[in-house]
């Protein structure tokens, strides 16, 4: 993979590593066994293995600084891991504590006590703010911020925040009376309504969050809110893509193994055209989305290329891939491949939830678009929903 100035990017023997060490406690801690017997369980999570993934692999902060509390990698080395967890269809509040609030608070001036509970699994959280196809919607806002003596409360309704059930802290997106700002509550507060929606994919929850004169502080105040909340944005659209990518990965070889020993006519189904090629393809849109996602990584990381662009890029192509390629999966496996009891399903609802996130691919593609050949969307053009099904 390279850079828009040719630069090659080569994975460092370190992060080979960490890959080789994610995929092992993966493989010993979140197995398909595993994930369905969390996606049933409340919270849909195992919290000692969450806790292990902060204390013991350092994963959960892997590209927070030091000074942070973090363990003063990259955002390619978060990347490593979470590619991993992706082809593992880790349970846990990957989205909203590592993709969004964590991001945010490195990225903002009042982090306070908060990050270090993060970062070692203690503490999980949720990020309360709205988005338009993975964009900042600041005129989305409907939570108010009204000063008091003691800080802060907040009153409004943000719908469909994922990992918003289990959470113990939410990030929340409020105007207040100098302007937008992002505040911190406690989630187990009285003044904190939160509902569980039934959601497609079990392994990813979300529920509807109401305030009530909720007491908060404030991470973010009006001079920094915006920029924070696009930063955080942006990562946890770069990370949601990889994600994508191992989910994507796991399930192509899943279907290559098959395809070489399920024998039909005496032949494996892998050496049929009809098949081969199907598989060919989806190797070809495997790799595509692989480069399109670390190079928004790489964007991030250095600034070598329009962050904002290479996101919309990255989110686009990968969510297309996934969802191919699990659709896929399930055709190539054929009967087997309908039931429960496999696990090609899971992964298929995965694939269309992360594909609603943060923006579709048809809400990227105008993304795109609009930054390259620099005209504003038509507004008579027809919307894609963005939402999350509920």
């Amino acid at each position: 993979m390279a850079d828009s100035q040719g630069a090659e990017y080569v994975f460092t023997e370190e992060q080979g590593q960490l890959r080789a060490a994610v995929r092992r406690f993966c493989a010993d801690h979140i197995d398909e066994t595993a994930v369905r017997a969390q996606m049933a369980s409340e919270p849909r999570f195992d919290p000692k293995v969450w806790a292990r993934l902060g204390s013991e692999l350092g994963v959960l902060g892997m590209s927070v600084p030091e000074s942070h509390g973090g363990a003063g990698g990259t955002l390619v080395d978060q990347a490593v891991a979470v590619e991993q967890l992706g082809a593992a269809l880790a349970c846990g509040p990957l989205f909203g504590t590592v993709y969004l609030a964590i991001p945010a608070l490195v990225a903002s001036s009042q982090p306070g006590d908060l990050l270090a509970p993060l970062i070692e699994g203690i503490r999980t959280a949720a990020f309360a703010v709205p988005d338009a196809g993975g964009d900042f919607d600041a005129d989305a806002v409907t939570v108010e911020a009204i000063p008091t003596d003691q800080g802060w409360t907040l009153t409004g309704t943000v719908q469909r925040v994922v990992d918003a059930g289990a959470a113990d802290v939410v990030l929340v997106a409020a105007a207040g009376p100098d302007g937008l700002g992002l505040y911190a509550i406690e989630a187990d507060n009285i003044g904190v309504q939160r509902i569980p929606l039934t959601t497609l994919d079990l392994t990813r929850p979300q529920a509807t969050v109401g305030l009530f004169h909720a007491p908060a502080r404030l991470v973010a105040g009006p001079a920094e809110a915006e920029r924070v909340i696009t930063h955080a944005l942006q990562i946890g659209a770069a990370l949601l893509a990889v994600e994508q990518v191992g989910a994507a990965q796991h399930l192509l070889d899943l279907t290559v193994d098959y395809a070489k020993n399920r024998l039909q006519f005496g032949r494996p189904i892998g050496s049929f055209q009809a098949v081969k090629h199907r598989l060919a393809d989806d190797l070809v849109a495997l790799e595509h989305a692989r480069s399109t996602a670390y190079h928004a990584v790489w964007a991030l990381t250095d600034g070598s290329d329009d962050p904002a662009l290479a996101v919309s890029i990255a989110q686009a192509t990968c969510s297309e891939a996934l969802v191919r390629v699990a659709t896929d999966t399930i055709q190539v496996h054929g009967g087997i491949g309908f039931t429960w009891e496999h696990q090609a399903h899971l992964y298929y609802k995965r694939a269309y939830t992360d594909a609603a996130l943060l923006g579709s691919a048809e809400a990227h593609r105008a993304r795109v678009a609009e930054l390259v050949l620099d005209v504003a969307p038509r507004k008579d053009a027809p919307r894609v929903a963005t939402g999350m099904p509920s």
